[in-house]
């Protein structure tokens, strides 16, 4: 049996000092210094063995964060572990609290084919892994081919189509070796909500972003074009989810989203959920009204449903603990979780062939305010983003 604990950590802009990162914004040394604190303080309390960050400008930066939390690490250790001497040194307790430093770990960064110079830079994403990696890392962002997603009109014409050659940010996609188990991991960060506006030749900056003369056709065509983006962007991780499933692999897939459990653009990654019994439905090919599917068809459709299906970690552990507090992200008032870890069926606690199950979720998102609320702390260098943990057991977890 083989315990282990996988997070996802959005950082809000990590790159060194004196950095222009976007335009006009970079952090001084002081300000960096406090970021890199409070960064290792919360990676030291999550303490997770598989962490995937997203919003990572520099590797360096984010090797600076590791090292200064295995400086935190170690001395809470000498502090709160007591040495083999002492007769209660093996209470169970302490090995919970023991810090074990990422030194041997492995780290893979996967940067942004965008990124550019000052102020138009661009983040990437990164896993960092105590239990190293099984083969090479994996960066999915420029498409060896056009994705081309045609459309027709109501009345069968054709109605265009719509084309994407990159992604927003790239997909780190790396495999783990956990106990028995090797464990395909993706990291992701689909496009954002952000507005995609037009810009004519020459301009300086799109028209629509002047909220003066604000227009407002215009900046909801914007939400239009980032949402087919990032539902484009679910669609590429989904087939990469697939082929993984399909060649027999364990999968969990975590990040960023920039959309809730139940939006569009999630439920292309997690795959349909199937219906309780098809049987009755009208079969696809029905000649009369009661061509319907057999029990032995239910059986079938069932089975290639759920078996390329993912699940919500934080929807397991909801259902598990009646708890309905966990969110990561707050703006304009709205506390709603963005950040999701999801898991394929080797991991959910009914299915037959399960290898481990999830025992517990941690969700860190006291820090999270956005202004809505004047009273409430609010520090614009600590993570916009609630961090979420699984806590996974390989194997039989009553053994």
């Amino acid at each position: 049996m083989t315990r282990f604990t996988i997070a996802s950590f959005n950082v809000k802009n990590l790159i060194e000092p004196e950095q222009e990162y976007y335009r006009f914004e970079e952090y001084t040394p002081e300000e960096y210094a406090w970021k890199r604190a409070w960064l290792a303080d919360q990676l030291l309390t999550m303490n997770a063995d598989i962490v995937g960050f997203q919003e990572i400008f520099s590797e360096n930066s984010l090797r600076d964060v590791v090292i200064e939390t295995d400086e935190l690490g170690l001395a809470a250790n000498a502090a709160n572990i007591p040495d083999r001497s002492k007769r209660y040194a093996r209470k169970a307790i302490f090995r919970k609290l023991a810090y074990e430093p990422y030194t041997e770990s492995a780290l893979a960064y996967a940067p942004n084919s965008f990124d550019g110079g000052p102020g138009e830079r661009r983040p990437g994403v990164a896993i960092l892994s105590r239990f190293g990696f099984v083969g090479l890392p994996e960066v999915i962002q420029d498409l060896p081919e056009p994705l081309d997603i045609p459309f027709s009109d109501i009345d069968g014409t054709d109605g265009g189509s719509y084309q994407i050659k990159r992604l927003s940010r790239p997909i780190l996609k790396v495999r783990i070796p956990i106990g028995d188990s090797v464990v395909t991991v993706f990291n992701c960060h689909l496009k954002s909500k952000l507005g995609e506006l037009p810009r004519p030749a020459g301009a300086p900056f799109p028209p629509a972003a002047d909220l003066v003369n604000y227009d407002p056709a215009t900046r909801a065509m914007g939400s239009l074009r980032a949402a087919l983006r990032r539902m484009a962007e679910a669609w590429v991780l989904r087939k990469a989810i697939l082929d993984e499933l399909e060649a027999g692999h364990p999968v969990m897939v975590l990040g960023d989203f920039n959309d809730s459990e139940t939006a569009v653009s999630s439920e292309i990654i997690t795959g349909e959920a199937p219906f309780k019994n098809y049987a009755w439905m009208r079969r696809h090919d029905a000649k009369t009204k009661r061509d319907r599917y057999s029990d032995e068809d239910n059986e079938i459709i069932q089975e290639k449903i759920s078996k390329v299906r993912l699940f919500s970690a934080e929807k397991l552990f909801v259902r598990k603990s009646l708890r309905d507090m966990v969110y990561t992200s707050a703006f304009g008032g709205v506390f709603e979780s963005i950040d999701q870890i999801l898991m394929s069926r080797h991991f959910h606690p009914e299915y037959p062939g399960k290898i481990g199950e999830m025992e517990y979720f941690s969700a860190l998102n006291d820090h999270l305010t956005d202004g809505s609320h004047p009273e409430a702390p609010y520090n614009k260098l600590a993570s916009d983003h609630g961090q979420i943990m699984a806590h996974m057991v390989l194997g039989d977890p009553d053994a």
